[in-house]
């Protein structure tokens, strides 16, 4: 995808984070902004402040997990805009903790906004996407699917989230794939971000009241959310120059989008040690600290 002015966009997780920073990029690009998030509060701060620069916004509150949600969105974008030509399915929650020690609303939680959520975006708008590539000579279409590197590797302690994760990588290689099929001018990719400062670690806040867990959090739980909102925090890499990586690879077409390349060793680790058939890599290469804080405090040191 080469051009963007006068495009539209559509972004979910749009009130912070990355989402906040793909609204930016795209608004100085001169697209059209159709942003959705659970938070009203931040939506509407970030609406007013890219209307006050001048972008075209329409947004929604909504929740991804909802496939009737992601339908009203669709059908608002086409009704506004007329066209669909970047999707973001960028929406993410987290939670941690020893994987049996998850409840059935934990599990619900994350795969209803992490896996659930791309599902959605990519069933309603691709068909939107591919309608409009018909109609439109010179459509360039790309979807954009936010995983993680824990989509790529497995750390101990965050069972839920990796499992979502990898979910939404198979999923994202299968959509490039599909297209291709097509004959559309319609791409795919997965983000695969590490630690990153964003509001993922604060994303329990707007976790709905009937998928809340009943239980006090484990000592595992304790651990493993400390450890990962400080990792998160002390990021090097900012949302912004994410933001910026991501749409350099939607102009370039690439597929696979990584804010820390450097991480890439552990996932060669993994896969040599698939290859070979033997025990799963050593899971200190992928997240040290919150390996050693989870033996710490699980072994009573």
């Amino acid at each position: 995808m080469k051009r963007f002015e006068g495009r539209v966009a559509v972004i979910t997780g749009a009130g912070s984070g990355l989402g906040r920073e793909f609204a930016n990029t795209a608004a100085g690009l001169g697209m059209k902004l159709v942003l959705a998030d659970i938070d009203s509060g931040a939506l509407e701060r970030a609406t007013e402040e890219l209307q006050a620069g001048g972008a075209e916004v329409l947004a929604m509150v909504l929740d991804v997990s909802k496939h009737e949600h992601v339908e009203e969105l669709a059908d608002a974008a086409m009704i506004r805009f007329h066209g669909v030509h970047l999707l973001f399915n960028n929406a993410g929650v987290a939670a941690g903790g020893l994987i049996w020690e998850n409840s059935e609303a934990d599990w619900a939680w994350v795969l209803g906004v992490n896996l659930w959520g791309v599902i959605h975006g990519i069933r309603v708008f691709t068909p939107i996407m591919l309608e409009c590539a018909r109609r439109e000579p010179d459509y360039e279409g790309h979807i954009v699917n936010t995983a993680s590197m824990a989509g790529l590797l497995n750390p101990p302690g965050m069972g839920i989230y990796n499992v979502s994760k990898h979910a939404v990588v198979s999923l994202s290689e299968t959509l490039y794939y599909d297209l291709g099929l097509t004959g559309a001018p319609i791409q795919a990719s997965v983000l695969c971000p590490y630690f990153v400062p964003t509001g993922i670690g604060r994303s329990e806040a707007h976790r709905p009241d009937q998928l809340e867990s009943d239980r006090a959090p484990t000592a595992a739980q304790q651990t493993v959310q400390s450890m990962v909102n400080q990792a998160v925090s002390a990021g090097k890499v900012s949302a912004a120059e994410v933001s910026r990586i991501t749409f350099d690879a939607v102009r370039d077409g690439r597929f696979y989008i990584y804010s820390h390349p450097q991480a890439l060793g552990s996932v060669a680790a993994r896969m040599e040690a698939i290859l070979k058939g033997g025990q799963p890599a050593d899971p200190d290469t992928a997240a040290p600290q919150i390996v050693q804080a989870l033996k710490s405090r699980l072994r009573g040191s």
